[in-house]
C-alpha cells in the first residue's frame, strides 16, 4: 500500500534538526556536479535549492568554462572548475579534484544541465564509486547510467519524469502515467535505488517495497529548471541526515508546496524555477511548527 504524502504524514516524520549550538558541519556538505557551457544555470538552481533545504556547506563542480560565473552567482559555494571536452562536458581528468572532496560529503547531485550523452555517462560511471559514503541523487542525463549499471551498490535516488522513465525503461510514456506506483516500485527494486517518478501524481518507491504518493495541483512547476531545483532539495535534505526515502518524499512535498505558494502570489503559470528555493525555509518551518 502506498502512503499518501500530506501534512500529517510529514509532521509525523520530522526532518533532522540541528542542536542549538550546532555549526554548519553538523548539517552536512553537498556536492553539486552539474552544468555545461550551454546550461550553467542548472548547477546554480540545484545548488541554491540544496542550501535552502538546510545543508550546511556547498561545493559545486562544473566545467571550467562556466566556473567563474557560477561562482559569482552562488557566493556561498566553493567551486571546482572541471576540465572539459569539446562538447563542454567534464572529462575524466577532473576525477582527482572530486576524489579530494569525496570523503567529506553527505550528499551529491549529479546530472542537471550536463550534455553529451556518451561522454557524460562515461564520466558519471567513473565518478560514482568515489561517493560510496554519500547519498547520490542522479538527475537528467546522469540517470542513463542505469543502462550500464543494472543495480546500484550504494545509496542512490533517481528523479525521472514519465518521459525520462520511458527512455530509461523502454516502456510507453502513457502506460507509465497510468500506473506510476507499480512502475516506480518495480524499477526501484530492479535498480536497488529510491525512485521518485515525477508528475502531477509523484510516486516515491524504495527497493524493499515501501512507497509514497504525492498529488499536487501545481501546473506551473512544469517549467525549465524545476527538476534541477527538486534534485537540489533532495540532496540538501539528505546532507542534513535524512534517509534517502525521507529526503525524496520531503523534497517532492516541499517542491510542490513552493509551486503552490508562488501560484498564489503570481498566478498558476509564469513563475520561475529560480523563485522556488526561497519559498522552502518557511514551508519547512511551518510544517515543523504545526
Amino acid at each position: 500500500m502506498s502512503l499518501a504524502v500530506d501534512d500529517p504524514l510529514l509532521r509525523a516524520w520530522p526532518l533532522p534538526q540541528p542542536d542549538a549550538d550546532a555549526d554548519k558541519e553538523d548539517r552536512g556538505r553537498v556536492l553539486v556536479l552539474a552544468g555545461s557551457r550551454e546550461m550553467p544555470g542548472a548547477a546554480i538552481l540545484a545548488a541554491t535549492a540544496a542550501l535552502r533545504a538546510g545543508a550546511g556547506k556547498l561545493v559545486i563542480a562544473t566545467p571550467q568554462s562556466v566556473a567563474t560565473p557560477v561562482a559569482a552567482a552562488v557566493p556561498e559555494a566553493r567551486v571546482i572548475a572541471l576540465p572539459e571536452g569539446s562538447e563542454g562536458a567534464p572529462t575524466l581528468f577532473g576525477l582527482p579534484a572530486l576524489q579530494a572532496v569525496a570523503s567529506s560529503l553527505g550528499a551529491v547531485v549529479i546530472g542537471p544541465g550536463m550534455i553529451g550523452p556518451q561522454s557524460t555517462i562515461a564520466f558519471v560511471q567513473a565518478v560514482l564509486p568515489l561517493f560510496r559514503q554519500a547519498v547520490v541523487v542522479l538527475d537528467a542525463l546522469a540517470m542513463d547510467l542505469v543502462k550500464l549499471t543494472p543495480r546500484f551498490a550504494q545509496p542512490v535516488i533517481l528523479t525521472p519524469h514519465a518521459g525520462e522513465m520511458a527512455h530509461l525503461t523502454g516502456a510507453a510514456k502513457e502506460d507509465l502515467q497510468e500506473e506510476p506506483q507499480s512502475c516506480a516500485g518495480r524499477h526501484a527494486a530492479a535498480w536497488n535505488a529510491v525512485v521518485a517518478l515525477k508528475g502531477a501524481t509523484t510516486c516515491v518507491a524504495t527497493p524493499d517495497g515501501r512507497s509514497w504518493t504525492h498529488r499536487s495541483q501545481a501546473p506551473g512547476l512544469a517549467t525549465s529548471g524545476s527538476g534541477d531545483v527538486l534534485a537540489g532539495l533532495i540532496a540538501g535534505l539528505a546532507a542534513r541526515g535524512c534517509a534517502p526515502e525521507q529526503a525524496a518524499v520531503w523534497g517532492v512535498a516541499l517542491h510542490a508546496r513552493a509551486g503552490q505558494a508562488l501560484a498564489q502570489q503570481h498566478g498558476t503559470l509564469g513563475y520561475l524555477a529560480r523563485e522556488l528555493p526561497a519559498q522552502v525555509p518557511a514551508l519547512m518551518n511551518a510544517l515543523h511548527a504545526g
